[in-house]
């Protein structure tokens, strides 16, 4: 029988896009922009008999979190795998773009909070998809240079790959828990070019360790870590709008600094349990099967600091 309290408390992975918003909100505050009644959609998805989604599978808006208004984008990773095409990507975009434009204004917000779960560019929407992401990248760089933190939350069933990896090292905080995933290429796209001796998209524990919530919080590759719960992730966006840094050059050099200094030291490992020895874990082996409150133990006991991004 499962816990009370853990049926009262929604999982990020398992919820809808809509219900993720709901929870990390302070209640009745979102207001959608461009809603499913407008049935803005895709133009493209009838020339392959694919359905359309009357938001396009990308929810944009403001709220207010703990009183602060922030803006909301939150891909829903259910329809077509969350994908960046030319209405959701206009949809971002434009509510980034609105967002860097309204910066120390009082329409502006405290943060921008980005809920990805994404495979990357759409196939059926490839050149649109792939200027959609280009075009998000400048907008989130716009926002930071104009004092807006972007915080990525990313536990959903996607994951955030493709395109989806590179706006998430673009953003000023990442938040993920143990479901999570960020890469740029997906697990089948390198066996698909390498092989199957190279990487195995079928071997689930290959695919979480290299690119799953833990070993990126590990590598740097994300900032905090939580329980896959929404509460958590409400609870961390709070702390963390507050705890981004400055978009500055010295910020930049820092974290070039920071990934050479990764390169060098972990660049030859063929796999994470070969990192995580190398960086002195007592028992690098049970990193991926301890449970959420021993890892979060073990990173406030190693007392992992990231330079920022």
């Amino acid at each position: 029988m499962i816990p009370e309290e853990i049926v009262r408390s929604p999982s990020w992975y398992e919820s809808s896009a809509r219900n993720r918003i709901s929870g990390l909100l302070d209640a009745d505050t979102f207001r959608e922009i461009l809603g499913p009644a407008e049935r803005v959609m895709s133009p493209h998805l009838e020339l392959f008999d694919l359905p359309p989604a009357f938001d396009d599978g990308v929810i944009v808006g403001r709220g207010q979190l703990d009183g602060k208004p922030v803006a909301v984008i939150a891909q829903e990773g259910q329809f077509m795998g969350g994908t960046f095409a030319e209405v959701s990507g206009a949809k971002i975009v434009g509510l980034l773009r609105a967002v860097a434009a309204a910066a120390g204004t009082p329409n502006g917000v405290s943060a921008v909070l980005l809920l990805l779960d994404t495979g990357g560019v759409r196939l059926q929407e490839a050149n649109a998809g792939e200027l959609a992401v280009s075009e998000t990248v400048r907008a989130l760089i716009d926002v930071r240079a104009a004092g807006v933190p972007v915080i990525a939350l990313v536990g959903g069933r996607a994951g955030a790959f493709g395109g989806g990896g590179i706006v998430t090292a673009c953003c000023s905080h990442v938040v993920i828990s143990e479901q999570g995933r960020i890469s740029v290429t997906g697990p089948e796209v390198i066996e698909t070019n390498k092989g199957a001796e190279e990487f195995d998209s079928r071997d689930r524990a290959l695919v979480w360790r290299v690119t799953g919530g833990r070993s990126r919080v590990l590598l740097g590759g994300a900032d905090s870590y939580v329980k896959g719960d929404v509460a958590s992730f409400r609870a961390a966006a709070a702390r963390s709008r507050n705890a981004a840094p400055p978009f500055t050059l010295e910020t930049m050099a820092a974290e070039q600094e920071r990934l050479e200094k990764r390169l060098s030291s972990y660049g030859d490992c063929r796999d994470t349990p070969e990192i995580w020895a190398r960086a002195g874990l007592s028992d690098p082996t049970s990193v991926p099967d301890i449970d959420d409150d021993a890892f979060l133990a073990l990173l406030s006991e190693r007392e992992i600091k990231h330079d920022a991004r």
